[in-house]
């Protein structure tokens, strides 16, 4: 399906006057601001724009610049039209870092964008470098429009990340094999989206269980959880032989307490509640499942033992980080303190 035509910029109401677009969905404009730090979705949102781009006219031309290596004159020069009018794709990486001589230029081009030219630029927000420039943009000077790729860290944000992957190929996924997926990859969304395209382009019809276990039931981090969840649930004796289990096959214990940790937190944030499931979940930013399951491993917890445990899982985290020499000793002392649900020794 050809793509749509280009829309003109629209002014909105919130922080900034400017078009906010979907990652998902990116559409050229004279300026795109891709701000945020998660560079996955970053990295989709430039491929769609010139996948997009290259629809509307195959003979585009994309050039790359980086803002903090910038030499003077080269935005102008390579969005200026050549000698047979190709369109121009500008993608200027690393503006959270710029140097003075681009953020001049970049600001006097706001004031005259090239025709044809899309610029498209990139800043993490790792910064306030550049402010000048994103303000310019976001107040509508130059025709642009942003989109946001803010951090994905909750378990909620990373399932409805996989959910859209899905979603967007037309895919169907079981509701409990897109959790198993999520967990398996907890700690890397670069890694959570390849899986899922992997997904996606192998299997033909709908993806269950049996699927994801196939293809991704070896993952440390699925384990981490196993060990995690069995601990939690008291069984001492099989925690530690899927705790050992899982070493023995090359786990790293750095993102075994991860994993361990993260489920903590979660029964912290729900603990003491009695608010029904869904209006907690909305409240937390969390899936109706997550607080559900959290309130399950709560049975036959204490507060005070949920402290201690979580106080356990920060010094374990800190020496499986090299606070101590035996990080093997520090996740088996973790998984005796959740699971007996008292302090090391006692």
């Amino acid at each position: 399906m050809p793509p749509s035509p280009r829309r003109p910029a629209a002014r909105g109401a919130a922080k900034s006057a400017i078009r906010q677009l979907s990652w998902r969905t990116p559409e050229p404009a004279p300026i795109v601001l891709v701000a945020g730090p998660e560079e996955v979705c970053a990295e989709r949102a430039i491929a769609g724009l010139r996948d997009y781009l290259k629809a509307e006219d195959p003979s585009l031309e994309v050039s790359d610049i980086r803002a903090d290596d910038y030499a003077a004159g080269t935005l102008l020069g390579m969005a200026s039209p050549s000698l047979f009018g190709e369109p121009r794709l500008v993608r200027v990486a690393g503006v959270e870092k710029c140097s003075d001589a681009f953020l001049a230029e970049a600001l006097a081009y706001l004031e005259n964008p090239q025709e044809g030219a899309t610029i498209v630029l990139r800043h993490t927000g790792a910064s306030v470098r550049g402010k000048k420039l994103l303000e310019a943009i976001r107040s509508g000077i130059g025709g642009g429009v942003e989109i946001s790729v803010p951090a994905i860290k909750r378990d909620s944000d990373r399932f409805d990340f996989a959910a859209g992957e899905f979603k967007a190929a037309g895919k169907r996924i079981a509701p409990s094999a897109l959790r198993s997926l999520v967990s398996a990859f907890a700690d890397d969304l670069t890694e959570l989206a390849a899986a899922c395209q992997q997904l996606i382009s192998d299997v033909p019809g709908d993806i269950g269980d049996q699927v994801v276990e196939r293809y991704y039931g070896g993952r440390v981090e699925t384990t981490a959880f196993a060990v995690a969840d069995t601990a939690i649930a008291g069984r001492y004796g099989e925690a530690l032989i899927t705790l050992r289990h899982a070493l023995a096959s090359g786990a790293d214990p750095v993102p075994l307490v991860a994993a361990i940790a993260s489920k903590l937190r979660t029964m912290a944030r729900v603990v003491g509640t009695r608010e029904p499931s869904a209006a907690l979940a909305a409240r937390l930013g969390m899936k109706d499942w997550q607080v559900d399951r959290a309130k399950r491993d709560l049975v036959g917890w204490t507060e005070s033992a949920l402290a201690t445990a979580i106080q356990a899982a920060a010094r374990a985290d800190a020496e499986v980080k090299g606070a101590s020499r035996d990080p093997v000793f520090a996740v088996e002392r973790l998984v005796t303190v959740i699971a007996t649900r008292s302090p090391y020794g006692s």
